[in-house]
């Protein structure tokens, strides 16, 4: 609901601070990179499990399915003012005559962005259940980011490769958040292509096809924004690339944080050791894992991934992240306080050995040299 929070707040700020009120159009950001982590720097971090007898009740509870539910249509309930508002020539109500300055629409581009990459976490949740019309809500939420391959690459690639060199979407020690982006989004678009080609091909179908989830995913995404151009225009495009790019990096900034730098071994016949909560950083910060349906409990959910988000556990063995997920973004942005702060636990994750992590190729003598590991 943020792009309407924002229009109470200018709404309501008109009057004695017009100028002010302005910076409203900016609370998705302001919301993610300050108000999250206070919060979750306030509110005692948060370990508990659901007790395992309740597990079967709180699964099958209404209750929570239903809050996943409900963000779909507030999703685009958002997408669709905010696609009013950033096309309208006049907002005389809102006290703006000529519409929004451009700083208020990128602004408000960023909130309906942080709206959508909430929106990709939505999809993560409804596309790991075994309902089918939950499968199709997933991609429906993909669409406004028009990066519907996730439901396929994230199932069938992801959860298979996770914490290993051939996962595009596993970190690795010292590799920047910039060098990680493109080496994930092109690699999981990829993944997801050939992925769902190779599904098609044993089921004896065509790649291209109404079988091909891609395809109708993209498909949904088409049709959304052509639709929304037709409404308010083609000046809206811009913003809607703008939010996608913004949502999509939300996800892939998350990604970055959850499995960098480690590794699964490989054993003696070749292939690489079950994935195991040690595989899988968590965070217990209570603030930001309510906002995320529980996602920092990452390690429970790649060991057991149809698991409903309210029966996710806090596992004992998982490595622990020092915050939340919107703080660390922040931080990840800037690679020597990520490195600073993340390195030196990863080596301690794995006992000060820095060769059982997953390094970046052409840093591992680096990295040797800064932990050189025992007897060395």
């Amino acid at each position: 609901m943020l792009p309407a929070i924002a229009v109470g707040l200018v709404y309501g700020l008109q009057w004695w601070a017009p100028d002010v009120s302005q910076i409203a159009w900016w609370s998705g950001p302001i919301f993610l990179y300050v108000i999250v982590p206070i919060a979750d720097r306030l509110v005692v971090p948060f370990d508990e499990n659901p007790p395992e007898d309740l597990v079967e009740a709180l699964e099958a509870d209404f209750w929570y399915r239903g809050c996943v539910y409900a963000y779909i249509p507030m999703q685009f309930f958002g997408v669709i003012l905010s696609s009013y508002l950033l096309t309208a020539d006049s907002l005389t109500w809102l006290g703006l005559e000529d519409g929004l300055p451009l700083v208020s629409k990128i602004g408000l581009a960023l909130t309906v962005g942080l709206v959508g990459g909430i929106g990709i976490n939505t999809a993560h949740e409804l596309g790991h259940k075994r309902v089918d019309y939950e499968r199709w809500l997933s991609r429906i939420v993909l669409s406004q980011t028009f990066y519907g391959h996730f439901y396929v690459e994230h199932n069938r690639g992801h959860h298979v490769r996770v914490a290993t060199p051939e996962d595009p979407a596993s970190s690795r020690l010292g590799e920047t958040l910039w060098r990680f982006y493109p080496r994930s989004i092109v690699g999981g678009f990829r993944s997801g292509w050939t992925l769902e080609k190779e599904r098609l091909a044993r089921e004896g179908k065509r790649t291209f096809s109404w079988s091909n989830q891609n395809l109708t995913a993209w498909l949904m995404s088409a049709v959304l924004w052509a639709a929304l151009c037709a409404i308010f225009g083609l000046d809206l495009l811009p913003f809607l690339v703008l939010q996608a790019v913004y949502g999509i990096s939300l996800l892939e900034s998350v990604n970055y944080l959850e499995h960098y730098g480690l590794l699964r071994r490989t054993k003696e016949n070749g292939r690489y050791e079950r994935c195991t909560p040690e595989h899988s950083w968590n965070s217990d910060y209570a603030v930001s894992d309510i906002f995320l349906y529980h996602l920092q409990r990452h390690s429970d959910h790649h060991a057991n991934p149809t698991r409903r988000y309210q029966v996710l556990r806090s596992m004992p063995e998982s490595p622990q992240l020092p915050a939340g997920y919107a703080p660390l973004i922040l931080v990840a942005y800037f690679p020597p306080l990520w490195r600073a702060l993340m390195d030196r636990r990863v080596v301690a994750h794995y006992d000060g050995d820095v060769t059982r992590a997953s390094i970046q190729p052409g840093k591992r003598e680096k990295y040797l040299r800064a932990f050189p590991p025992a007897g060395t």
